[in-house]
């Protein structure tokens, strides 16, 4: 099992910036690539950002990219998401997720082993 807590979320206006950390427990933080989603009311979970084990390879959604940068620190079991420029069509409910490390980067909520209980997200315009 792996244990997954965000953090950092909150009220922001619009054009500012917010870091979520989410902290790994349970195993291997290193085996796991690791995803960050969101889900605005009404609307289905989305994908955001995915680093993988190694931080080799990092895909965004096209609707982040250029304003949201993943990374992720191994020896702190973290991975981070710092997001910039924010926007009201930001706000959401932001979840990490992690799934077991793989060759090919994986967009799909429903591919991921363990999630984390999600961290608010609000921009004011």
């Amino acid at each position: 099992q792996v244990q997954l807590v965000e953090s950092g979320g909150g009220l922001v206006q619009a054009g500012g910036s917010l870091r979520l950390s989410c902290a790994a427990s349970g195993r291997t933080f290193s085996n796991y690539d690791m995803g960050w989603f969101r889900q605005a009311p009404g609307k289905e979970r989305e994908f955001v950002a995915v680093i993988t084990w190694y931080s080799g390879w990092i895909r965004y959604a096209d609707s982040v990219k250029g304003r949201f940068t993943i990374s992720r620190d191994n020896a702190k079991n973290t991975v981070y998401l710092q997001m910039s420029s924010l926007q009201p069509e930001d706000t959401a409910v932001y979840y990490c997720a992690a799934v077991a490390r793989r060759d090919y980067i994986l967009r799909a909520a429903a591919g991921y082993d363990y999630w984390g209980q999600g961290t608010q997200v609000t921009v004011s315009s």
